[in-house]
């Protein structure tokens, strides 16, 4: 998703993010915390970034390819 301009960097909300939706969030300079418009998720720098590698967790393999399965 392309940056929308609102504040320094634009991130994924990691709670839309879970749900497979991108969304950006938003930067509040008063508060110097992101939001989302989506959902309810507010959160500092550290705790986005945090979130979003959590996230990160499922597509880990993406671009492996698997060949052999062992069910047998």
């Amino acid at each position: 998703m392309a940056q929308s301009g609102k504040g320094r960097l634009n991130y994924r909300c990691p709670s839309c993010f879970m749900r497979d939706l991108d969304i950006d969030m938003f930067y509040d300079k008063e508060k110097e915390e992101y939001y989302c418009l989506r959902c309810q998720f507010t959160g500092t720098e550290e705790e986005v970034l945090s979130g979003n590698e959590a996230v990160r967790i499922r597509y880990k393999a993406m671009h492996r390819r698997f060949e052999k399965f062992d069910f047998d």
